[in-house]
């Protein structure tokens, strides 16, 4: 597989985006808490994606939350800039979490503006409690990059 201009990993799954207005604060530029939602915007686009929404967490009695998320910014976002959101998961240990990664690029100039990654874990919606994750998810939430050792 070949890595396209600019991502970290191939095959990214993209959001492509427009800063608004309402994410600038008193700095200028987009607020941090911003790039936080965004990032939640594109994991379930990519969960929608891969067949897994609210509808199928329902059925299934079982959801993603986030356990712990690390988030590296590396350059401002400012209002009207196309932002691209990709994502990866990189790891599924096919039992209770897995990790998705992220990189946030600016197009206009090829700047990566953000790079995170948040460990999920499964739980019962009914109850929030951590539960095995189902056939559906193990297949659904499957590897789609390798990070570099």
């Amino acid at each position: 597989m070949t890595k396209p201009s600019g991502w970290d990993l191939p095959e990214p799954h993209i959001l492509t985006m427009i800063v608004p207005a309402s994410a600038i604060d008193v700095m200028g530029h987009a607020n941090n808490c911003e790039y936080l939602r965004w990032l939640e915007q594109i994991a379930w686009d990519h969960t929608r994606h891969l067949g897994l929404g609210w509808e199928q967490y329902q059925q299934l009695n079982r959801g993603m939350v986030a356990r712990h998320t690390e988030l590296e910014y590396l350059s401002p976002a400012f209002e009207n800039d196309e932002l691209e959101i990709g994502t990866w998961i990189v790891q599924n240990d096919q039992r209770i979490s897995m990790v998705r990664r992220y990189q946030i690029r600016r197009p206009a100039d090829g700047m990566t503006l953000l790079r995170g990654r948040t460990r999920w874990v499964c739980v019962a919606v009914d109850s929030g409690k951590p539960r095995r994750m189902p056939t559906e998810f193990i297949d659904g939430y499957a590897i789609t990059a390798v990070e570099a050792d």
